[in-house]
């Protein structure tokens, strides 16, 4: 408002003291025309000499009746001339009313138009700070949502180590178990293997006794006598054999006597003689069984002598 009264200031100071200017003039006249005596009639010259007493008396009446309605005039123009000062200041006075009902509704106009700019920043800073708490409020639920994934996380990293050390335990201790039963075992295999050498060994050594005692004995020359015999009986002589055939014959042979190979290394003879006494080798198996077990060798040789 104050601002508003600056702004028109020098306007409505105009007009008021220019309104004030012609209320001034309208009553001076007025007062004027008010105070003014009446005019001095003069008396029109008679020509006559002699003049009847009532015709001046009506003259003279005459004269006052104009004087008084010149009077009635002055003073109804003085009145209108104070109606219209009186209107003049009236219409002023509404012209400065108006001026200021008009430089209220302005500013009435600028207060409403501040108040909605007012309310519209209120408006915009309300919905800022509903975007700012929302915003807020979505940054916390995300914020809680990475937390609690997070703390899922953890949890189940937590519980895939704590499985994977109690599996790593239970493998080890499996592997010890493991480890102690192998070594356990590989105790009992070596003492079970301790053991068999040992038995073998005696069984070897037993055994080496038997045969020696048997080769010893009677029996072997006896065995060795049978093979050569059903060999020699097997012998097809062949034409190109002298007299005093001399051949060295490596036999192998399998349990029961059956023969595998015969190869004849050393001979005096020719290869019919040769192939001939490899022939008998076959013809005589099986040969023989052995008197005696511990007298059967799968490989063996023998002088063949047919002739002796």
């Amino acid at each position: 408002m104050q601002d508003s009264l600056r702004e028109h200031s020098w306007p409505v100071l105009c007009s008021v003291l220019l309104h004030g200017a012609l209320a001034a003039v309208v009553v001076l006249m007025t007062m004027r025309s008010i105070s003014h005596s009446p005019m001095n009639v003069q008396p029109i010259p008679i020509n006559a000499v002699v003049v009847d007493s009532q015709v001046l008396h009506a003259a003279q009446r005459e004269q006052m009746e104009r004087a008084a309605e010149e009077a009635q005039r002055a003073r109804a123009a003085a009145e209108a001339q104070a109606q219209a000062a009186a209107q003049a200041t009236a219409e002023a006075h509404a012209a400065e009313e108006a001026t200021a009902a008009a430089a209220k509704a302005a500013e009435d106009a600028k207060v409403a138009e501040a108040a909605k700019a007012a309310e519209q920043v209120k408006a915009a800073e309300q919905a800022k700070a509903a975007e700012r708490v929302k915003a807020e409020v979505e940054t916390k639920a995300a914020a809680d949502r990475a937390a609690a994934e997070a703390r899922r996380e953890l949890e189940a990293r937590l519980a895939a180590e704590a499985k994977q050390a109690a599996e790593a335990k239970q493998a080890a201790e499996a592997k010890q178990a493991a480890e102690a039963k192998a070594a356990e075992a590989k105790r009992a295999a070596d003492t079970r293997a301790r053991l068999e050498r040992e038995a073998e060994l005696r069984r070897q050594l037993a055994e080496e006794e038997h045969v020696s005692a048997v080769e010893a004995s009677p029996l072997r020359d006896r065995y060795v006598a049978s093979l050569r015999s059903r060999i020699q009986g097997a012998w097809i002589k062949p034409p190109s054999a002298r007299v005093g055939v001399d051949c060295l014959v490596e036999v192998t042979q399998v349990p029961g006597g059956v023969v595998t190979s015969a190869r004849v290394t050393q001979c005096n003879g020719d290869a019919a003689v040769r192939q001939s006494i490899e022939n008998a080798v076959y013809r005589a198996s099986p040969l023989p069984d052995p008197p005696d077990p511990a007298l059967f060798q799968r490989n063996f040789a023998f002088r063949f002598k047919p002739d002796e």
